[in-house]
């Protein structure tokens, strides 16, 4: 089990706690809008660096289930996962009493096997961000969030990006998903813009306690694509759950 690097926002006596979990070649900086709307609202906000990713422990393995057990803690209140730390959310919330809600962002619940070498590609294209290439690719993000990405991909094991993919083999929470007890919201990207879950697999999960919606016009980053109406979703849904 890796000690994992922590950042808070908000009141620490508060008790209200969320957990933050972003992810692949992120950091927790890439938490700071969603952090600091959350601390506005009375939450003590945690974001983690995973293991291999900004100040944390270089390890040797990368598996989903290595990843899920350095998650600190629980009794958490709410936790919020983004692709990688979606999936790897997903697994944590399998222990009783981990986090009372979940919020997952585009989380990556099922890479077919077919897909994973774009995948994987896509992923290693993005170790070559240059503050440059990151503005032009991203011209709708906010500075800080273009600024948390550059760090995000500087600073991350550059073996872990493969090996996340290969030591998982086959990558598929959605048996965890529909084992879920908690209730759960998916907030993805919009299809007609890009998403890493694909419809189909939300189909597929038949657990009443996740509720699905689309944020339109963001791709795969909805907190930093479209994060005013990503923070009124969850906010809208906090107050329902």
């Amino acid at each position: 089990m890796t000690a994992l690097p922590r950042r808070h926002w908000g009141d620490k006596l508060s008790p209200r706690r969320a957990l933050l979990v972003h992810g692949l070649s992120s950091d927790s900086g890439s938490w700071w809008h969603v952090a600091e709307e959350l601390a506005l609202d009375g939450w003590h906000v945690t974001a983690v660096d995973l293991r291999g990713h900004g100040g944390a422990a270089r390890e040797t393995r990368y598996r989903l289930a290595d990843y899920a057990g350095d998650l600190p803690g629980d009794a958490w209140n709410l936790v919020v996962g983004h692709s990688l730390g979606g999936a790897v959310s997903v697994l944590a919330a399998q222990r009783a009493g981990f986090t009372a809600r979940l919020v997952l962002l585009d989380p990556l619940l099922d890479v077919p096997e077919e897909q994973a070498e774009a995948i994987i590609a896509d992923q290693v294209a993005e170790l070559d961000y240059t503050a440059e290439s990151i503005a032009r690719d991203r011209p709708h993000w906010h500075e800080l969030d273009r600024a948390s990405k550059l760090t995000g991909v500087q600073r991350v094991h550059v073996a872990a990006v493969v090996q996340t993919f290969i030591d998982t083999g086959r990558w598929d929470v959605t048996a965890e998903a529909t084992a879920l007890r908690v209730p759960t919201l998916i907030l993805a990207g919009d299809p007609a813009v890009y998403t890493m879950l694909h419809p189909g697999t939300v189909e597929s999960i038949a657990n009443p306690l996740i509720e699905y919606r689309v944020i339109e016009g963001a791709g795969h980053s909805p907190h930093r694509d479209s994060p005013r109406e990503t923070v009124a979703a969850i906010r809208s849904w906090l107050v329902e759950h």
